[in-house]
């Protein structure tokens, strides 16, 4: 994958985090993708520091995702 289109898919994956947040009222741990201070609009970062940002990204996205889902199986009733 070439630098700009992981710049892109790291600005989709920004956009997937602030849908996600307004639609669930969860906001996903982005506490790695924080600490590496790298932002889709850092277009001098390297390429390597965009593909560690979209990773961190989509692992805080989709822990959460996967937290709300086990919460909703949980509470579910079972047909008997």
């Amino acid at each position: 994958m070439k630098k700009q289109e992981l710049i892109h898919l790291h600005g989709l994956l920004a956009e997937v985090s602030n849908q996600y947040e307004e639609w669930s009222g969860e906001t996903p741990d982005l506490e790695e993708y924080e600490s590496l201070g790298i932002r889709p609009t850092s277009i001098h970062k390297s390429k390597t520091d965009h593909k560690a940002a979209v990773f961190a990204m989509t692992e805080g996205i989709t822990a959460e995702m996967r937290e709300e889902t086990e919460d909703r199986t949980a509470v579910a009733p079972t047909a008997d």
